[in-house]
């Protein structure tokens, strides 16, 4: 077990609750880097370098960056880990396995510490940059049973993370009834994004069975609103 991971997996054993950014490469604006995170994930849907990215959050802030990368060219070394995701939705190999095989061997060189994740598409209201670019279609939020199979097949395959995402801009977060069922069926941390663009949202994930609360796209338009929420 990595450090990384170990970190996360010992402060969600004790309850604790952590807020990650996450930054997109092609969207960076370093004047809003700030101390109160507990994590930054960094990485896009639609690509941009990332090495440039992490070295400018590591001489900023003393917070873990984690690579979170839509591709392989996303992939870089100088990162302190890497979520290396399986797309739960998609049944296309060329999602599933591919981009894997082709980065396999750098990863390995590089010697960064890997955490593989199930990653689960939920339908936020709107299609998600992930959906136009793999096709995959997000799981409806009343359809609770089919995410919770796809969590625990997620658990059974190996995965230590599971993040349930409602894309980037979603017009409705995840629901408390999902994150609940999900909270029940598996006993990993749960990471949850997607919509969140208030405090009462994230409060309100975190008490139904978040660990983890990744914010994105709100703090890119708002980034005078980070402070209200790290405060917390």
């Amino acid at each position: 077990m990595g450090k990384i991971y170990k970190h996360i997996a010992e402060r969600a054993g004790r309850g604790e609750k952590m807020l990650v950014r996450l930054i997109d490469p092609d969207k960076f604006d370093a004047s809003t880097l700030c101390e109160g995170f507990d994590f930054y994930f960094v990485g896009g849907s639609t690509g941009g370098d990332c090495s440039e990215v992490v070295r400018t959050i590591h001489k900023a802030c003393t917070t873990p960056v984690i690579l979170f990368p839509g591709n392989p060219r996303q992939f870089t070394s100088e990162a302190d880990a890497l979520l290396f995701l399986t797309l739960m939705n998609s049944r296309d190999p060329r999602i599933l396995i591919d981009p894997h095989i082709q980065s396999a061997d750098e990863i390995v060189a590089s010697g960064i510490e890997t955490i593989p994740m199930g990653y689960i598409l939920i339908d936020g209201g709107r299609v998600s940059t992930t959906q136009k670019l793999t096709g995959a279609q997000p799981v409806p939020q009343q359809n609770t049973d089919d995410i919770v199979r796809l969590a625990r097949t997620a658990q059974l395959l190996g995965k230590r993370l599971i993040y349930l995402e409602a894309g980037s801009g979603a017009l409705t977060p995840v629901s408390a009834e999902v994150i609940c069922a999900i909270r029940q069926a598996i006993d990993l941390p749960l990471i949850v994004g997607g919509g969140i663009c208030s405090v009462q949202q994230m409060s309100d994930a975190f008490d139904t069975g978040a660990d983890l609360v990744v914010i994105g796209n709100y703090f890119e338009q708002h980034p005078e609103r980070i402070r209200e929420f790290t405060r917390r």
